[in-house]
């Protein structure tokens, strides 16, 4: 465990820094590219994929062996860091954003399944509190990082950077790494085994909500892209589901490993701390920049606190663990605690006070870090010994679903208030509408405006950031009423 841990510890830093290099200087990206109503995309293409792709290596590490999935991953992520480097326009960096998360995706599962293979589950809480120290590592380096680029050499250098980064894993894995390989068959039989319908139909359902989401938040919500896109997302989630129920001869999330009573509340939990946390971590950079003024560079500093916390939740919870061998009331605090951090971040929002925010977010990681671990001790200890790679995997799909969902509703609500706070302040003729258009595509148009304009925009997006939060109320609610439903179980696996 000494080599295996620095071996794969390269991919979980690489893809924790990618996923907050770039939260910093979103707003930085979006007004370059000439679509800051549109950067929610940078984050939901890259989760799209992590979270259709992430329970399929639970399957596919069954099929063709842990050590050539996560090379795999470890590829396919390089390429995509380097087309987000390389992007013209905001359509090709969602693209490989999306190629990204493909690769995010194995390094982050493949190396939780490698985990849960070597160690025994009274322990795994503190093995995946080390993991969690590797990601918070790279989370705390890349929100100010990111933002360090974007201010001076450009931020296409927080992607291009990582590309070298992911050689050296891939090396150090292929020689470090040495775990037993799966039965030999040929390679129709194993491709036989993919579960290729479900992943698209998973893919489609994902799209067409995101795409009804943002649609409506910019062309508006009678519109009938916005229709009929919210319309077919929930008839395609029921066919993901009964494609995996019924039809998958080898599903990648089946209906026992999903619907179980003893796992269902674990997966609702994850997905539910997750969609709160990112949509926060997501938004209150755009409001340190929009609203306060702040560099990307400070905003990415002011995101450090929380990822301390990320370290101490995420050790504390498998020490607490490992000492107590119980994870329920852990979990229940922890979705407790998120609930309360929305206070502090509401009331700062409000009154334009930046210290506020960075408590908020700090309260909001020390809840979610401990819910990632013990939930996922939970699942594992609930779960049968050879189901335990799906669970994993499914444990990954309800959080990066989680992620992506909340990003997109969070989005949603805050162009739908930001767009009603614009024409509210500017109800007149066609310098208002392009002063809305302006400033929600770019934030240096800001700049360009009166003083008096300027501040008319600015309280838009305190009150649109405020919007944008309603989603994690919701979210922080409905998970910290599930905890209660979470079964304790002995470790004894």
């Amino acid at each position: 465990m000494r080599l295996f841990l620095p071996a794969v510890g390269v991919g979980l830093f690489l893809m924790a820094i990618d996923q907050l290099l770039a939260v910093a200087t979103y707003a930085r990206i979006g007004s370059e590219l000439h679509a800051l109503n549109s950067t929610s995309w940078i984050a939901t293409s890259y989760f799209l994929t992590l979270t259709s792709f992430q329970p399929l290596y639970g399957k596919l590490s069954d099929i063709f062996g842990r050590k050539p999935c996560l090379l795999f991953a470890y590829a396919v992520f390089a390429v995509g860091c380097l087309g987000c480097g390389l992007a013209r326009d905001i359509v090709q960096l969602c693209v490989a954003r999306a190629l990204a998360g493909i690769g995010g995706g194995g390094m982050n599962a493949v190396v939780s399944i490698l985990t849960a293979d070597l160690v025994p589950l009274r322990d795994r809480g503190i093995w995946q509190g080390y993991m969690n120290i590797i990601a918070s590592v790279g989370t705390s380096v890349g929100a100010p990082l990111g933002g360090f680029l974007a201010d001076s050499v450009g931020w296409r250098w927080s992607f291009l950077g990582q590309v070298p980064l992911c050689i050296i894993g891939f090396v150090a894995v292929y020689y470090v790494v040495d775990v037993p390989s799966p039965p030999h068959e040929n390679w129709s039989a194993k491709i036989r085994q993919i579960d290729f319908l479900g992943a698209l139909t998973l893919i489609a359902a994902v799209v067409a909500l995101l795409l009804g989401l943002d649609a409506g938040s910019n062309l508006g919500w009678s519109h009938t892209l916005t229709v009929v896109a919210l319309c077919l997302a929930p008839v395609v989630f029921a066919a993901f589901v009964l494609v995996e129920v019924r039809f998958a001869a080898y599903p990648f999330a089946p209906g026992h490993v999903i619907f179980d009573k003893s796992l269902f509340a674990c997966y609702l939990v994850n997905f539910a701390a997750s969609a709160a946390y990112i949509g926060v971590l997501f938004f209150v950079p755009l409001f340190f920049q929009a609203v306060l003024g702040a560099s990307a560079t400070r905003s990415g500093a002011y995101l450090v606190p929380a990822m301390v916390a990320v370290v101490i939740a995420s050790v504390g919870g498998g020490w607490i663990i490992r000492r107590t061998e119980r994870y329920y009331w852990i979990t229940v605090l922890s979705m407790g605690l998120g609930l309360v951090a929305i206070v502090p971040l509401t009331v700062s929002v409000w009154f334009q006070d930046g210290l506020g925010e960075v408590a908020g977010t700090f309260l909001m990681a020390l809840g979610y870090s401990a819910v990632v671990t013990t939930t996922l001790v939970g699942l594992i200890a609930n779960s049968a010994t050879e189901d335990m790679a799906l669970v994993v995997a499914s444990s990954y799909l309800f959080r990066s679903l989680g992620s992506s969902i909340g990003v997109s509703l969070s989005a949603a609500s805050l162009q739908q208030v930001l767009r009603t706070q614009l024409a509210a302040r500017f109800p007149d003729g066609d310098e208002a509408k392009k002063i809305e258009e302006g400033v929600r595509q770019s934030l240096e148009f800001i700049h360009k405006l009166s003083p008096w304009q300027a501040a008319q925009v600015k309280e838009s997006y305190k009150l649109a950031t405020l919007g944008g939060y309603g989603p994690t109320l919701i979210f922080l609610v409905m998970g910290f009423v599930v905890s209660f439903w979470i079964r304790e179980r002995p470790l004894k696996k």
